[in-house]
């Protein structure tokens, strides 16, 4: 695996490739000197979290033979105040799970994601406390 970066203006803006080619940009926040043209670091995290966890909630959902309609994940997160760098201190994810889906076979899903799965949450967790929740909206 690898991504390649390159500048696109003075400051912090940043463009990443993978090698399928496909793109992402970056930039600092606009009390650094940023710009606000793309998302931040730290937000990516949070958006990698929620994308590799997802990944894994529907594939097992998938083998559960769950109709799940759609899934909307939502992650908020607390950083450290008053330290270099500001970690993440606690991150809170929730999945709103739409379809005709069996309670005991979601919690087991977003569970086993969360805890054994997801390689992302896995590495966040060594420095911040991660909570999730889930709801299941039918129809």
């Amino acid at each position: 695996m690898e991504i390649k970066l390159k500048r696109i203006d003075e400051n912090y803006l940043m463009e990443a490739t993978n090698d399928s080619g496909n793109t992402v940009r970056t930039d600092g926040s606009p009390a650094i000197g940023g710009s606000n043209q793309a998302m931040r670091p730290m937000q990516l995290l949070l958006a990698a979290i929620g994308s590799c966890s997802s990944i894994d909630i529907i594939s097992l959902l998938r083998k559960q033979r769950q109709e799940l309609d759609d899934i909307q994940i939502t992650v908020k997160a607390d950083r450290e105040e008053g330290k270099v760098p500001s970690l993440f201190s606690k991150i809170y994810v929730h999945y709103d799970l739409y379809g005709d889906i069996d309670e005991k076979k979601a919690k087991r899903a977003v569970d086993i994601s969360m805890e054994k799965y997801c390689s992302v949450a896995l590495i966040l967790r060594e420095s911040a406390e991660i909570v999730w929740s889930y709801e299941i909206k039918k129809g």
